[in-house]
């Protein structure tokens, strides 16, 4: 007689499988962004190329749907507003900063910062909803602020990466505006996710494309940075979102919140062996600091409260 718990937890641990995949992907795009800036492509260009092809890839999926394109004949005034900010927040200003970030900062330093995010987010959305950060939430920030803390002390900080700090930091609060703004038009009913992150995608990605073309030019695009922009187009966005979408359908919020938090010691990681970004004992020390104090204040904000509807799993950005 086959064993049911088996029948139910392949599914679940391909699920689990896919989401780590899908993370080591975006980890490793960290390090391609570097490689491209480094061949002084330019930044804001770069990240405007990497979104518009994967827009391009990924509308020919929605088009050929018949509920998307009846999902969109059905856009009111008010939900084309809705993704054009969405659009503008987190593709051409989070993104857009992430990219110019990275293009002063190590890819470790950009990450941990971005990891706040989701801290701001908890407390944003536990004001909207008239719910105090819970003691074991505050236990989590503090534990982020220590680590971002133990990071950076002593703080020596260059004179060329405060430009690289300050676009970090915009990403920061982008990403916790655009991760609430989403979460909005994601419970609305009848927007298909896919829809949703397309048309955003395209709105954004465009007018990242025109802003870098007008104020940082084209630059001279070999065949490598070509490859790179390809990959990050299609690989590393419009197949991992597809994915990790996916993964959303068996795991839930936590499981998807605990996978995702896995980014910073990956990114770590991958930039110390690939882009000899060195990490001392203390900044191994803060980074994990970080990451605990993140779960934390995720598993706590993602755990059923009584009386209360718990998140939809596709509410989160992936990141």
């Amino acid at each position: 007689m086959p064993d049911d718990s088996l029948t139910v937890s392949r599914p679940h641990l391909r699920a689990v499988l896919q989401g780590l995949l899908v993370t080591f992907l975006w980890s490793t795009s960290w390090v391609l962004i570097k490689i491209g800036l480094k061949s002084d492509l330019p930044s804001i260009t770069f990240a405007g190329l990497r979104y518009s092809l994967a827009f391009v890839c990924l509308l020919p999926f929605v088009l050929a749907n018949p509920l998307h394109r009846n999902a969109i004949r059905g856009f009111s005034r008010a939900t084309w507003r809705q993704l054009l900010l969405l659009g503008l927040v987190f593709y051409t200003l989070t993104q857009g900063a992430q990219f110019v970030s990275l293009a002063f900062l190590p890819a470790a330093t950009v990450t941990l910062l971005l990891n706040f995010s989701p801290l701001i987010t908890a407390l944003f959305s536990s004001r909207q909803n008239d719910e105090a950060p819970s003691t074991v939430q505050w236990v989590g920030i503090a534990l982020s602020s220590l680590g971002a803390l133990v990071y950076f002390l002593p703080v020596e900080i260059p004179a060329k990466q405060i430009l690289g700090l300050a676009a970090a930091l915009v990403g920061v609060l982008a990403n916790s505006a655009s991760s609430l703004l989403g979460r909005h038009i994601n419970q609305r009913g009848g927007l298909p996710p896919l829809v949703v992150t397309t048309l955003s995608m395209g709105i954004g990605g465009l007018l990242l494309l025109v802003t870098g073309i007008t104020t940082q030019g084209s630059g001279h695009l070999d065949l490598t940075q070509w490859l790179i922009i390809a990959w990050l187009a299609v690989i590393n966005t419009a197949i991992a979102f597809t994915l990790w979408n996916r993964t959303l359908r068996t795991l839930t919020a936590v499981e998807s919140g605990i996978i995702n938090s896995t980014m910073l010691p990956q990114i770590a990681i991958l930039a110390w062996l690939f882009l000899g970004e060195p990490l001392n004992a203390r900044q191994i020390a803060g980074i994990l600091l970080v990451v605990v104090g993140t779960l934390i204040v995720q598993l706590r904000r993602n755990l059923p409260h009584p009386g209360k509807r718990t998140a939809n799993k596709s509410d989160e950005n992936p990141g």
